[in-house]
Protein backbone atom coordinates (compact mmCIF):
# COMPACT_ATOMS: atom_id res chain seq x y z
CA UNK A 1 0.00 0.00 0.00
CA UNK A 2 2.93 2.36 0.61
CA UNK A 3 4.35 1.48 -2.56
CA UNK A 4 1.12 2.74 -4.51
CA UNK A 5 1.30 5.82 -2.41
CA UNK A 6 4.52 6.97 -3.29
CA UNK A 7 4.08 5.99 -6.70
CA UNK A 8 1.17 8.04 -6.66
CA UNK A 9 2.98 11.12 -5.34
CA UNK A 10 5.33 10.94 -7.59
CA UNK A 11 3.57 11.05 -10.69
CA UNK A 12 1.94 13.99 -9.11
CA UNK A 13 4.72 15.77 -8.39
CA UNK A 14 5.88 15.03 -11.67
CA UNK A 15 2.88 16.04 -13.13
CA UNK A 16 2.62 19.75 -11.34
CA UNK A 17 6.20 20.58 -12.24
CA UNK A 18 5.42 20.06 -16.27
CA UNK A 19 2.49 21.60 -16.64
CA UNK A 20 2.14 25.69 -16.59
CA UNK A 21 1.65 27.73 -13.65
CA UNK A 22 -0.98 29.17 -14.81
CA UNK A 23 -4.68 28.40 -13.65
CA UNK A 24 -6.73 26.77 -16.44
CA UNK A 25 -9.21 29.57 -16.69
CA UNK A 26 -6.29 31.85 -18.27
CA UNK A 27 -6.76 32.29 -21.98
CA UNK A 28 -2.80 31.81 -23.27
CA UNK A 29 -3.71 32.40 -26.78
CA UNK A 30 -3.34 36.00 -27.72
CA UNK A 31 -6.31 36.27 -30.15
CA UNK A 32 -8.97 36.28 -27.94
CA UNK A 33 -8.30 39.15 -25.77
CA UNK A 34 -11.72 41.26 -27.77
CA UNK A 35 -14.61 40.25 -25.70
CA UNK A 36 -17.89 41.71 -26.24
CA UNK A 37 -19.34 43.72 -23.53
CA UNK A 38 -22.16 43.01 -20.92
CA UNK A 39 -25.27 44.30 -21.95
CA UNK A 40 -25.29 46.76 -18.98
CA UNK A 41 -22.13 48.85 -20.05
CA UNK A 42 -23.00 49.50 -23.48
CA UNK A 43 -23.42 53.01 -24.64
CA UNK A 44 -26.25 54.75 -26.93
CA UNK A 45 -25.08 55.84 -30.26
CA UNK A 46 -23.83 59.26 -30.51
CA UNK A 47 -26.39 62.06 -31.31
CA UNK A 48 -26.22 63.68 -34.79
CA UNK A 49 -24.42 67.65 -34.39
CA UNK A 50 -27.84 69.19 -34.71
CA UNK A 51 -29.79 67.66 -32.79
CA UNK A 52 -32.30 69.98 -31.13
CA UNK A 53 -32.33 70.45 -26.98
CA UNK A 54 -35.08 68.68 -25.87
CA UNK A 55 -34.16 65.45 -28.00
CA UNK A 56 -30.87 66.02 -25.96
CA UNK A 57 -32.53 66.32 -22.60
CA UNK A 58 -34.74 63.07 -23.59
CA UNK A 59 -31.50 61.35 -24.42
CA UNK A 60 -30.27 62.13 -21.39
CA UNK A 61 -33.31 60.68 -19.39
CA UNK A 62 -33.77 57.55 -21.30
CA UNK A 63 -30.05 56.50 -21.79
CA UNK A 64 -29.97 56.31 -17.74
CA UNK A 65 -33.61 54.21 -17.67
CA UNK A 66 -32.69 50.74 -16.89
CA UNK A 67 -35.32 49.04 -18.93
CA UNK A 68 -33.83 49.98 -22.19
CA UNK A 69 -31.14 48.80 -24.30
CA UNK A 70 -28.69 51.01 -24.24
CA UNK A 71 -26.92 50.32 -27.31
CA UNK A 72 -30.39 50.58 -29.36
CA UNK A 73 -31.38 53.79 -28.47
CA UNK A 74 -31.35 56.24 -31.70
CA UNK A 75 -32.22 59.37 -32.55
CA UNK A 76 -32.50 60.54 -36.20
CA UNK A 77 -34.07 62.95 -38.67
CA UNK A 78 -37.17 61.10 -40.70
CA UNK A 79 -37.06 59.73 -43.97
CA UNK A 80 -40.02 60.32 -46.57
CA UNK A 81 -41.70 57.22 -47.61
CA UNK A 82 -40.29 56.21 -50.44
CA UNK A 83 -43.34 57.10 -53.17
CA UNK A 84 -45.39 54.16 -54.38
CA UNK A 85 -46.33 53.73 -57.88
CA UNK A 86 -48.86 56.60 -59.33
CA UNK A 87 -52.51 55.46 -59.81
CA UNK A 88 -53.61 55.52 -63.57
CA UNK A 89 -55.15 59.33 -64.10
CA UNK A 90 -59.22 58.54 -64.87
CA UNK A 91 -62.07 60.94 -64.90
CA UNK A 92 -65.39 60.65 -62.86
CA UNK A 93 -67.98 59.17 -64.67
CA UNK A 94 -71.90 58.93 -64.56
CA UNK A 95 -74.48 60.75 -63.43
CA UNK A 96 -73.25 61.17 -59.84
CA UNK A 97 -69.14 61.95 -61.11
CA UNK A 98 -68.26 58.83 -59.17
CA UNK A 99 -65.06 56.61 -59.83
CA UNK A 100 -62.20 59.17 -60.43
CA UNK A 101 -58.59 58.17 -59.27
CA UNK A 102 -57.47 62.09 -58.09
CA UNK A 103 -57.85 62.31 -54.60
CA UNK A 104 -56.68 65.92 -54.16
CA UNK A 105 -53.79 66.97 -52.24
CA UNK A 106 -52.20 64.93 -49.94
CA UNK A 107 -50.08 65.12 -46.71
CA UNK A 108 -46.94 63.01 -48.76
CA UNK A 109 -46.77 65.88 -51.47
CA UNK A 110 -44.72 67.86 -48.74
CA UNK A 111 -41.28 66.30 -48.74
CA UNK A 112 -39.95 65.05 -45.74
CA UNK A 113 -41.91 62.97 -43.34
CA UNK A 114 -44.69 63.49 -41.10
CA UNK A 115 -42.17 64.59 -38.07
CA UNK A 116 -38.42 66.28 -38.27
CA UNK A 117 -37.40 63.65 -36.07
CA UNK A 118 -37.82 59.83 -35.12
CA UNK A 119 -36.80 58.38 -31.84
CA UNK A 120 -36.40 55.10 -31.08
CA UNK A 121 -36.28 53.02 -27.78
CA UNK A 122 -36.37 49.29 -27.15
CA UNK A 123 -36.98 47.63 -24.74
CA UNK A 124 -34.71 44.78 -22.27
CA UNK A 125 -36.05 41.95 -23.60
CA UNK A 126 -38.46 39.85 -21.48
CA UNK A 127 -39.60 43.21 -19.59
CA UNK A 128 -42.31 44.29 -22.18
CA UNK A 129 -45.35 42.02 -20.45
CA UNK A 130 -43.92 43.53 -16.92
CA UNK A 131 -44.59 47.32 -17.60
CA UNK A 132 -41.07 48.22 -19.30
CA UNK A 133 -42.66 49.57 -22.04
CA UNK A 134 -45.48 52.08 -19.95
CA UNK A 135 -42.39 52.93 -17.50
CA UNK A 136 -40.91 54.85 -20.11
CA UNK A 137 -43.58 56.22 -21.49
CA UNK A 138 -43.84 58.01 -18.30
CA UNK A 139 -40.46 59.13 -18.09
CA UNK A 140 -40.62 60.21 -22.00
CA UNK A 141 -44.01 62.40 -21.13
CA UNK A 142 -42.51 63.29 -17.24
CA UNK A 143 -39.28 64.94 -19.46
CA UNK A 144 -41.27 66.66 -22.03
CA UNK A 145 -43.89 68.59 -19.67
CA UNK A 146 -41.00 69.66 -17.49
CA UNK A 147 -39.78 71.58 -20.33
CA UNK A 148 -40.18 75.49 -20.20
CA UNK A 149 -42.38 76.05 -21.40
CA UNK A 150 -44.01 72.46 -21.61
CA UNK A 151 -44.46 70.75 -25.41
CA UNK A 152 -48.42 70.28 -26.03
CA UNK A 153 -48.02 66.09 -25.98
CA UNK A 154 -51.70 64.55 -26.11
CA UNK A 155 -53.35 63.31 -22.95
CA UNK A 156 -52.32 59.94 -21.15
CA UNK A 157 -54.13 57.33 -22.17
CA UNK A 158 -54.89 54.63 -19.53
CA UNK A 159 -55.32 51.38 -22.14
CA UNK A 160 -52.41 48.99 -21.84
CA UNK A 161 -49.45 48.84 -25.30
CA UNK A 162 -50.39 46.63 -27.60
CA UNK A 163 -48.16 44.86 -29.39
CA UNK A 164 -45.24 45.75 -27.64
CA UNK A 165 -45.23 49.18 -29.26
CA UNK A 166 -45.99 52.59 -27.80
CA UNK A 167 -45.63 55.86 -29.77
CA UNK A 168 -45.29 59.79 -28.05
CA UNK A 169 -46.23 62.48 -30.33
CA UNK A 170 -44.74 65.40 -29.88
CA UNK A 171 -45.37 67.72 -32.53
CA UNK A 172 -42.13 67.95 -33.97
CA UNK A 173 -40.66 64.36 -33.51
CA UNK A 174 -42.07 61.04 -32.40
CA UNK A 175 -40.99 58.46 -29.47
CA UNK A 176 -41.29 54.57 -30.34
CA UNK A 177 -40.52 52.58 -27.58
CA UNK A 178 -40.66 48.72 -28.77
CA UNK A 179 -40.36 45.38 -27.90
CA UNK A 180 -37.67 43.34 -29.38
CA UNK A 181 -40.23 41.30 -31.43
CA UNK A 182 -41.65 44.82 -32.60
CA UNK A 183 -38.77 46.09 -33.34
CA UNK A 184 -37.65 43.31 -35.78
CA UNK A 185 -41.32 43.06 -37.28
CA UNK A 186 -41.76 46.79 -38.31
CA UNK A 187 -38.49 48.63 -38.08
CA UNK A 188 -35.77 46.49 -39.95
CA UNK A 189 -33.93 47.99 -42.94
CA UNK A 190 -35.25 45.56 -45.19
CA UNK A 191 -38.38 46.61 -44.72
CA UNK A 192 -37.92 50.29 -46.10
CA UNK A 193 -36.17 49.31 -49.35
CA UNK A 194 -37.66 50.77 -52.42
CA UNK A 195 -40.24 49.12 -54.35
Amino acid sequence: MQAFLRSTTRSLSSLSRSTNSLPWFVDTEPGNTLRQQPPHLQRAEPLPDNVPQVLKDLHGQLAQSPHLEPSSLTISQSMAPPPGPPLPHRPPQGRRRRGGTYAGDSMYDVPGGVWSWIVMAQVKEGTENRGAIESVVRVVRKTLLERQPPLPIPTNSKRRMHNGWAMVDAGDFAVHILSKEAREKYFMPERFEPW
